[in-house]
C-alpha cells in the first residue's frame, strides 16, 4: 500500500490556490474582496463583537486593511498577529491605527510591542482566520508555519474563515488536531459550520433546552 505524503499533497494544493490568487485580475479582486466586507460588516457578528482579530493582509490575499479601518472607527478593539518565533509563536496586540504597524517575519506587518498593548482577554470577540483555500467543513489550508492552528485551539469564541469562492476545495486533508472555523465567508455566501452550534450548546446551558432527554439550541443555522 502507497504511503501518502500529507506535506507534499498541501505543498501542491498551496501552488495551486496561489496561483489563481496571483492571477486574478485586480478589478476581479477588489469586487470580490469588497463583497467579502460588505457582508462582514453587516453580520450580527462583526456587530455584536467588542473586540476583531485580524490578520493584516498581504497583496495575494482578502484585503483586511478596509475592515481593520472600519473595526477602529466603529469603536471597536482590533487586535493584529506578531510571530515571535519560527515554532509558530504567536500573539495579538491591540492597535489605534495602521501607524502601529511594522514590517515582521514573512515580510509581513505586524504590530509593533513597543506602541501596542498585548491581548489577554478575547472574550466577546470574533477571529478573521487566513488560508490559501477552506472546505465546507470548515477546515483551512494554511501557509504551513503552525501559527494560527496552535492559536486557533485554544481560542474559544467565533473564528471566521475568508475565503474566494474559486478556493474553496471540496475536501482539504487534515489532522485531528486542526481546528475547523465556524463559518466561512465567501463573495458568494455565508456558510454556517454545525459543529459551532453544538459547542454552543454544550458549553453554555442558558442557551439550551432540555427536551426529551436531548439538548436543543437556540442558536440556528442560516439556511444556505
Amino acid at each position: 500500500m502507497a504511503i501518502i505524503d500529507i506535506r507534499q499533497i498541501k505543498k501542491d494544493l498551496r501552488a495551486k490556490y496561489r496561483k489563481i490568487r496571483m492571477d486574478m485580475a485586480p478589478e476581479e479582486k477588489r469586487l470580490k474582496d469588497n463583497r467579502i466586507y460588505e457582508s462582514l460588516i453587516n453580520s450580527k457578528f462583526y456587530q455584536n463583537a467588542d473586540t476583531i482579530i485580524c490578520f493584516v493582509s498581504t497583496a495575494i490575499e482578502i484585503d483586511t486593511h478596509r475592515l481593520i479601518h472600519k473595526a477602529l472607527k466603529d469603536g471597536k478593539k482590533v487586535a493584529v498577529p506578531k510571530c515571535l518565533n519560527e515554532m509558530g509563536l504567536m500573539k495579538f496586540y491591540y492597535i489605534k491605527s495602521m501607524k502601529d504597524l511594522e514590517l515582521g517575519k514573512f515580510s509581513l506587518l505586524e504590530p509593533d510591542p513597543k506602541k501596542c498593548k498585548l491581548a489577554t482577554n478575547f472574550k466577546n470577540s470574533i477571529c478573521i482566520v487566513p488560508g490559501f483555500s477552506f472546505d465546507p467543513q470548515g477546515y483551512r489550508l494554511g501557509y504551513g508555519k503552525g501559527y494560527y492552528d496552535r492559536f486557533l485551539s485554544k481560542y474559544n469564541e467565533i473564528k471566521i474563515g475568508i475565503c474566494y469562492n474559486n478556493c474553496v476545495c471540496n475536501k482539504l486533508p487534515h489532522g485531528k488536531y486542526d481546528v475547523s472555523v465556524n463559518y466561512l465567508f465567501t463573495e458568494k455566501y455565508v456558510k454556517t459550520i454545525n459543529r459551532h452550534i453544538q459547542a454552543r450548546q454544550d458549553r453554555c446551558p442558558r442557551c439550551r433546552k432540555k427536551l426529551g432527554g436531548k439538548y436543543e439550541s437556540k442558536f440556528k443555522p442560516r439556511k444556505q
